[in-house]
């Protein structure tokens, strides 16, 4: 398996594809051990041919899971608790 081991932020332009507001900023809560932070604090590792899968930077749970293929997003949140976006207007 090729796999590449980045910060959040290199899975912007992937989750981008998805939701329609600024991934990296978002804050999540981690379901394996709790940790808050912005999604650009996690770690990302991108696998050729399989997708991208972020990853918790304290237990290493997969957050969230993400796979397009024939013109179709896969996307699991299962790993998170909640993903949190602030309005624009703050």
């Amino acid at each position: 398996m090729d796999e590449q081991r980045l910060d959040g932020n290199a899975a912007a332009g992937t989750l981008g594809e998805v939701f329609s507001f600024e991934v990296t900023t978002a804050h999540y809560a981690c379901e394996g051990c709790g940790k808050a932070d912005q999604i650009g604090a996690a770690m990302v590792y991108e696998v050729r041919g399989l997708g991208t899968i972020v990853r918790c930077p304290s237990c290493d749970n997969a957050l969230i899971r993400l796979a397009h293929n024939r013109g179709r997003h896969w996307i699991d949140l299962r790993g998170i608790r909640y993903l949190q976006v602030e309005d624009a207007a703050g």
